[in-house]
């Protein structure tokens, strides 16, 4: 099925010049880009893009909390709570603070299942758990207990829609409606 998503290359990736490996890897797989712009994005942009509810605060803050017991370490003493919401809402502002620190470059792609297989291609959204075979398991090894320990959200260079209806919304929030 032919579908559009969203992909965000993220100011650790423009940093470290990353953009064109990246984008050849989409066009070597069979993506079509529909658009793109390089921007620094308005932070009123980014506090649309990302949600704030508390299905998806909780979410965020279960992440945070799994990972760190995967390396042995208790999230309250790095975040002084355990609480998954509180941590949601901790990293969503690190997030958007960190996606206005410097340019993105937005694309919308277009293929095959797009929104599966380009979500395959970024690899675990923690890139040390990340296949090495993935744009985040071969470009980058953050892990959200350095990053929280850091106060600061885990650098894994790329987003992507994760379902149609995120992309849709996504697309049509940066790119307008005529590109969804």
């Amino acid at each position: 099925m032919l579908e559009r998503t969203l992909v965000i290359l993220k100011p650790d990736a423009v940093k470290r010049q990353l953009c064109g490996r990246i984008i050849s890897m989409f066009e070597d797989a069979g993506f079509k880009i529909i658009a793109t712009k390089m921007t620094i994005a308005p932070k009123e942009l980014l506090e649309r893009h990302y949600p704030s509810n508390n299905k998806w605060y909780t979410s965020v803050g279960n992440k945070s909390i799994d990972n760190f017991k995967e390396v042995g370490l208790d999230i309250k003493d790095v975040m002084g709570t355990d609480d998954p919401l509180e941590i949601g809402k901790t990293v969503k502002k690190w997030l958007v603070d960190y996606m206005t620190s410097g340019p993105v470059l937005a694309m919308v792609l277009e293929g095959n299942n797009a929104i599966k297989n380009v979500r395959k291609m970024c690899g675990n959204t923690i890139p040390s758990n990340a296949d090495p075979s993935t744009i985040r398991g071969k470009f980058s090894i953050d892990s959200s207990d350095v990053a929280n320990a850091e106060h600061r959200p885990v650098h894994n260079l790329i987003h992507a829609s994760g379902e149609p209806d995120e992309a849709k919304y996504e697309i049509s929030l940066w790119f307008g409606s005529e590109n969804a």
